[in-house]
């Protein structure tokens, strides 16, 4: 099955030209289903910390109970410096 017919464009890619600092994470999420870790992360180095921070926020919304503002807030900041050095690194590097 051809899953990139499926996928959603870039809308900063598709209006400006410029890719986005989330480029890259559908295509390397299917990497990551299909086993390939080593290429995901080659593809788009932010995919991991991007799915903890995801699974975060879904604890967040599951078990309202407990407080993940914190552990949210930090993942975040993590996230967006893996982000932003990934892409640093595959366009100026």
């Amino acid at each position: 099955m051809n899953l990139e017919k499926h996928m959603f464009p870039c809308i900063s890619k598709t209006l400006f030209g410029i890719e986005c600092l989330g480029c890259g994470f559908q295509r390397a999420f299917i990497l990551v289903l299909q086993g390939n870790f080593e290429a995901a992360f080659k593809l788009y180095p932010a995919i991991y910390s991007c799915l903890i921070f995801m699974l975060f926020i879904g604890l967040h919304f599951v078990d309202s109970k407990r407080n993940y503002k914190k552990s949210l807030t930090v993942l975040a900041i993590l996230n967006g410096i893996i982000m932003i050095g990934g892409y640093y690194y595959k366009h100026f590097l």
